[in-house]
């Protein structure tokens, strides 16, 4: 039989406390668990017999964390950073060339020199093993809090995380959108201002997505009107697709541009003022100290030193099928 601690403290039944305390929403949590609403209901109340306390409460429509529900919220979050700090504690202990790496990229970004990098990791290092999974800001975010991946490669500043204390970041490169449209008249312009980007429409990122929301922001803080958008892809493999068969407009970080700029089929130009932001490594402080994580910074640092970003994404990337 069950402990009483058991049946708080399981797996499972913390993930699902979590997930509802994060999102205040049965039917998105009970979506995002890839359970029914009823099992997650069930669960939550299980839960609160345990404690002996309500853990949600509702004002209308609208779920909020109960006293007792905020510090078990406040109590779970400790014992995950326990367990994350015990792990990379023993992982401290253990060879720079041997064991295991696990990255998140964002989806979004181009991939190209990572994968290049990674396998020239390997001939360095045939005994480390790199998995490089290709994830969303969330799920990142999501596996970074339950120690499931040791680093992320992503783009910031990320509003997404708001405590950013347990966290580090190591800067990979400075990265900015540049328009891309097919006026021939506005071909030679090295810059172009928000108002002169919305006389044809749009395909772009979606709303919740980093880029995404970058551009929203950005015309927002010019006071431009977003500009008509006619479809949404989460790659910019797919934006570029859209673009080259129907000849709309659309938003594309420097380094793809550059790298694919024979494959893409329209003008590329800055806007003005420009919209910045940077690409990075994002991992948990402890992970630094942990020899492979370290030797696999080192290793890059010097790959990156003999021949910088934008050239490595050049000459490591792929087609874009037309």
């Amino acid at each position: 039989m069950k402990t009483k601690q058991e049946r708080i403290f399981s797996s499972k039944t913390l993930t699902y406390f979590l997930q509802l305390a994060e999102t205040m929403n049965y039917t998105q949590s009970a979506q995002l668990l890839g359970i029914t609403q009823p099992a997650l209901t069930q669960q939550i109340k299980k839960l609160e017999r345990t404690v002996g306390a309500p853990l949600f409460y509702s004002v209308g429509k609208k779920l909020h964390l109960s006293d007792a529900g905020r510090t078990m919220l406040k109590a779970t979050h400790e014992i995950y950073e326990i367990l994350n700090q015990t792990t990379d504690e023993i992982q401290q202990s253990t060879s720079a060339t041997v064991g295991k790496i696990n990255i998140g990229l964002l989806s979004s970004i181009e991939d190209s020199a990572f994968n290049a990098f990674i396998a020239h990791y390997y001939d360095l290092n045939p005994e480390v093993e790199i998995t490089l999974r290709m994830m969303t800001r969330h799920e990142i975010w999501e596996a970074l809090e339950n120690n499931q991946i040791d680093l992320a490669i992503m783009n910031l500043p990320d509003e997404t995380i708001k405590n950013w204390k347990p966290y580090a970041s190591k800067k990979i490169l400075d990265e900015q959108l540049l328009f891309l449209h097919h006026d021939n008249s506005l071909a030679n312009r090295k810059r172009l201002h928000f108002k002169d980007t919305l006389a044809e429409p749009w395909v772009t990122y979606p709303d919740d997505y980093f880029l995404g929301q970058l551009l929203h922001e950005a015309y927002k803080n010019q006071m431009v009107d977003f500009p008509h958008v006619v479809a949404h892809f989460t790659t910019p493999y797919q934006l570029t697709q859209f673009v080259n068969h129907t000849g709309v407009n659309t938003a594309l970080p420097t380094s793809f541009v550059a790298a694919h700029a024979d494959q893409i089929k329209a003008h590329a130009v800055a806007f003005e003022p420009a919209i910045r932001f940077e690409t990075s490594f994002v991992y948990r402080k402890e992970k630094a100290d942990i020899p492979r994580i370290a030797n696999f910074f080192k290793t890059f640092d010097a790959h990156l030193s003999e021949k910088d970003y934008l050239s490595r994404v050049s000459e490591n990337s792929g087609k874009i099928e037309r």
